[in-house]
């Protein structure tokens, strides 16, 4: 008797700059343009909550190897907030718990206000958040009553200026490290200017070497497709290679010989080569094997290498 082979998806290799809408979590997003594009493996670059929009990188194949990198690099923000309330969840999906009157406010007040958040700070990440304790979600333990302390940690906010101040809204722009929740921000922003706040309109901007002008809706996606009749290369065009996750790293150019032994794992001498950090590693010209690091004797050692595996 004939088994049935369940189709597994096909080999797709890129970063998709995808456009999340609100509502969606970013795991049901990418499982949606994960089916569209008929791919047998993808996965998203680091969550963002179902009231956010905005950027959510999509790594699909061996792009999926990146993501830890885009996970570790900075994000940017537009966030929009409501003064004079304060909420259960820290935005506008939560209960409000609080109100209080605004006081008078201006740009330079704001300024003022927001100048102890720029820099190195700690916060302390908020109950309705997916991190854990003891096995479960903070988030889940937060619907239950329970509250757990929370150690702070450490977030760089390289930057936060003011968009716009209209009556008790406000919207800022915020460039910030991983790790960083905006709703915290927004909250204890609010206890400083005495008022309280929460987060109404949460839309990231950018990820990393990315700043969003390339993102796609999941309509513009299924419109691609239509007009390509259903043409899975008109998907895959839009694509973005290997390299794109980490374009603004130092690059070093390997002769045939040096990348031998560098997908071997082993580090190799290159001439005029970055002195420190990390870098994205090419075969002659144009072909992208992998990202290295460069060692204290000055030798370039592979982290992880792509093709030719």
């Amino acid at each position: 008797m004939s088994r049935r082979h369940r189709f597994r998806g096909r080999q797709v290799n890129g970063v998709l700059l995808f456009d999340k809408p609100i509502g969606m979590s970013s795991n049901e997003a990418l499982q949606k343009v994960k089916r569209l594009f008929k791919a047998a493996k993808a996965g998203h670059t680091g969550s963002l909550d179902p009231l956010a929009t905005g950027l959510l990188p999509l790594c699909f194949g061996h792009a999926t190897r990146m993501s830890a990198f885009l996970l570790d690099s900075d994000k940017r923000y537009v966030v929009r907030c409501k003064l004079g309330e304060r909420t259960e969840t820290a935005d506008a999906e939560g209960e409000v718990i609080e109100t209080r009157p605004v006081p008078p406010l201006d740009a330079d007040k704001l300024n003022a206000a927001m100048d102890p958040f720029r820099g190195e700070i700690e916060q302390i990440p908020p109950m309705y958040s997916a991190l854990k304790h003891e096995g479960e979600r903070l988030y889940k333990l937060a619907r239950k009553g329970v509250e757990v302390e929370r150690e702070p940690r450490k977030v760089t906010i390289h930057e936060l200026t003011l968009i716009e101040l209209a009556g008790d809204e406000m919207e800022l722009n915020v460039r910030c490290s991983k790790g960083t929740y905006v709703r915290t921000l927004v909250e204890d922003l609010g206890e400083v200017l005495g008022c309280g706040a929460h987060v109404i309109a949460l839309r990231r901007s950018g990820v990393g070497p990315f700043d969003g002008a390339d993102m796609r809706t999941f309509e513009e996606l299924e419109a691609v497709l239509a007009a390509a009749d259903g043409d899975l290369k008109s998907l895959d065009a839009l694509l973005l290679p290997l390299d794109a996750a980490v374009r603004d790293w130092p690059e070093v150019r390997l002769t045939p010989d040096s990348a031998f032994y560098v997908r071997q794992g082993q580090p190799v001498l290159v001439p005029k080569a970055p002195t420190s950090g990390m870098v994205r590693i090419y075969e002659n010209d144009d072909e992208f094997i992998g990202v290295g690091e460069i060692l204290d004797d000055g030798r370039v050692a592979p982290k992880r290498m792509f093709l030719g595996e």
